[in-house]
């Protein structure tokens, strides 16, 4: 019960850091240019439940550890990826768009994404009992925290930076916290219980997801900074709702060691993200700051020139200075 307690309230906490980042001014501007909204569509509810069906087909999944990875790959974006964006210098905010939208987009898209792909194991009792109306409470009740954190914004805008800051940093601390409880409350041989297939899955679907993710970013044409933020937003799922959702909806007799599979999934898909961003700051930033540079030197070179041209529009007068800062005024004859 102290464990269903924790992971409700960090889903609270996650989605009321996810509404308090969000401004209705940039919501509208995304709204009349749906970029982000369509690339969390495609992302989130295409790419990641495709990935999770395929793998879970090419390991030959039985039907528990296969309804936990696709309800992982059916989750929307999570908030690890708004702060890893910001370690590699990307669009922040096209990463919060992205993740209110795909969070959104889950109360209808999420049971739909379950439903489609499990028919494959339709025959087993776990999908039977696959309870999508439970799957879609619990979305609709994330649907709370986050009006609450858009109206905080909108009210209190100091406040709203210091519960982002709080639910960004609560998000990894959470994540250490169930998985030592986990670990401890159930037994070190739940670990062993886990197929091997479950471990690589588990470290392949997020490296995976950024691959999918910079390369659907490529196709739109969109630069290097907003690649680096799609392909974060793809990969990152929210583990802490995958993690409600088994621990809620799901008696324990039937899920099992599964139940670890998300935070397996947390494990890997952070220490993927970090080299992800090690990577970028030994090779990448590089480029970023001669970027960033070249703009301000064209910035510059315009300034210069404007005022160059300013100078020679003003040049033209009748009064000359000389030395000693006297002035010559030229006599003139006036003819009658």
């Amino acid at each position: 019960q102290g464990l269903s307690v924790l992971v409700g309230l960090a889903l609270c906490v996650t989605m009321l850091g996810l509404g308090c980042a969000v401004e209705l001014g940039q919501l509208g501007q995304q709204l009349r240019r749906p970029v982000g909204l369509l690339l969390a569509l495609l992302g989130q509810f295409v790419a990641m439940p495709l990935l999770a069906f395929l793998l879970a087909l090419i390991f030959a999944l039985d039907e528990v550890a296969a309804v936990a990875v696709l309800l992982c790959g059916c989750c929307p974006g999570g908030n690890l990826s708004n702060l890893m964006s910001v370690l590699v210098d990307g669009d922040m905010n096209l990463s919060i768009i992205m993740t209110a939208s795909s969070t959104l987009l889950a109360l209808f898209l999420m049971p739909l994404c379950l439903w489609v792909y499990s028919r494959h194991w339709i025959n087993t009792a776990l999908v039977q009992l696959l309870p999508l109306g439970a799957v879609s409470l619990t979305l609709g009740s994330t649907l709370l925290p986050i009006g609450l954190g858009v109206l905080i914004r909108y009210r209190h805008p100091r406040a709203a930076d210091l519960l982002v800051k709080i639910s960004l940093w609560s998000l990894l601390v959470t994540l250490v916290i169930l998985f030592i409880l986990t670990g401890t409350m159930l037994g070190p041989d739940l670990m062993a219980h886990i197929p091997a297939s479950v471990y690589t899955i588990a470290v392949l679907m997020p490296l995976a997801g950024y691959a999918l993710g910079y390369g659907l970013a490529t196709v739109f044409k969109m630069p290097p900074h907003c690649r680096r933020t799609v392909s974060l937003e793809t990969g990152c799922q929210n583990v802490q709702l995958c993690t409600a959702i088994l621990k809620l909806t799901f008696p324990p007799e039937l899920i099992g060691s599964m139940y670890m599979f998300p935070l397996l999934y947390a494990l890997f898909q952070s220490a993927e993200a970090g080299l992800f961003v090690l990577v970028y700051k030994m090779y990448g930033r590089d480029s970023y700051k001669q970027d960033t540079l070249g703009e301000e030197e064209d910035t510059d070179i315009s300034y210069k020139k404007l005022k160059e041209e300013e100078v020679a529009e003003t040049s033209y007068g009748t009064v000359t200075t000389e030395e000693h800062n006297s002035v010559q005024i030229e006599p003139t004859q006036t003819v009658l």
